[in-house]
């Protein structure tokens, strides 16, 4: 490596502290750390959302974009979007068993946003 030092070895400080664990405690502790950097993640993805962000989710969930657009337009309307377009499509469809497509494609006739509003507990987030 041209201009750098070579790394100490230090694999046997840095794993003191694993070194006695069990399989099964060293599984508990990684996802223990996995946790820690995903939920800064998820919070952030949870708080900063966008129209163009909840329609590429509804376009993987398989609606088309004719289909996304009213979807997220109806979410926002009802200050719901911080919640995730997907996310109250997915509610929706789990409380009246009906598959997602259903449900979102009630949702663009105007049915069950009295629903979402109430299961989310009015929106705004």
């Amino acid at each position: 490596m041209k201009g750098s030092e070579r790394r100490a070895d230090d694999f046997q400080s840095r794993r003191e502290h694993l070194k006695n664990m069990t399989d099964e405690q060293l599984k508990d502790y990684f996802w223990q750390l996995t946790e820690k950097v995903v939920d800064p993640l998820l919070e952030l993805a949870r708080t900063h959302t966008t129209p163009s962000v909840e329609r590429s989710v509804l376009l993987r969930m398989g609606f088309s974009s004719l289909e996304a657009k009213p979807l997220v337009e109806g979410a926002i309307d009802r200050g719901l979007i911080g919640h995730g377009t997907g996310n109250v499509i997915y509610r929706i469809a789990k409380e009246k068993n009906i598959s997602i497509r259903e449900a979102g494609l009630a949702l663009i006739e105007g049915k069950f946003w009295d629903d979402a509003v109430t299961m989310f507990k009015g929106g705004n987030r």
